[in-house]
């Protein structure tokens, strides 16, 4: 894991932060090492998967904007959560994983770094789903649990361009601050990564274009 980057961009708006972590699948090829994004959210906002009805979505939260995500999953509140993404080229071995080993990797990881930071985690054994459709009433195999309550999941997307994970962890009751949290996961060699300007001019127009946009958030 040491040739990994990351990245800290703080509070974005909901459509931005979507056509971000789009922007980075597109650049994982020319990244070409993984990356890790933290981020955060300058209003409460709800995602959900590419695949999911916005009827239903809409029906589930109060939260707007609804923003539909570039991965899949269920819905996922933005309001008090830490939100990160991960981008894999495809060169890296995390690229060839399937799907559900990714997501048990990704878990073991952000386990470990609970763990580091003095709060015990552990991944579900077995599915328990409350209400399906929204990702943390209940919790899927491989999610990781805090004293039994489901606090963290996430959603992929692979392309030809690399492989992306987004995630989102509910710390409600964990006293634990945010950025030791994140201190926990980066290394020591890992290298922070610098947009430019060509990069974030793709971000807005994704943003503009795609995102902020009720013909692609309400599409199905």
């Amino acid at each position: 894991m040491s040739a990994w980057r990351w990245i800290n961009t703080e509070l974005g708006a909901p459509a931005w932060n979507m056509a971000f972590d789009e922007a980075l699948l597109e650049s994982a090829p020319g990244i070409g090492a993984p990356l890790l994004r933290f981020y955060g959210w300058t209003e409460p906002a709800a995602t959900f998967g590419y695949f999911q009805h916005y009827a239903e979505i809409a029906a589930w939260t109060h939260l707007r904007p609804l923003i539909r995500r570039p991965t899949g999953g269920g819905l996922v509140p933005h309001e008090a959560d830490w939100t990160y993404s991960l981008v894999f080229p495809p060169r890296d071995p995390w690229y060839e994983l399937r799907a559900v080993d990714s997501y048990r990797r990704l878990h073991e990881w952000i386990a470990r770094g609970f763990c580091a930071a003095g709060i015990p985690a552990e991944l579900a054994a077995t599915a328990h789903k409350e209400i399906p459709g929204q990702c943390f009433a209940g919790a899927e195999q491989f999610d990781l649990l805090v004293n039994g309550r489901k606090i963290a999941g996430a959603a992929q997307r692979r392309t030809r361009d690399g492989l992306l994970i987004q995630g989102s962890i509910q710390p409600r009751g964990i006293n634990l601050e945010r950025a030791r949290f994140e201190a926990a996961l980066i290394e020591p060699t890992w290298e922070q990564w610098k947009t430019t300007g060509p990069f974030l001019a793709r971000v807005d127009e994704l943003a503009a274009v795609k995102y902020s946009q009720p013909v692609y958030n309400q599409q199905r």
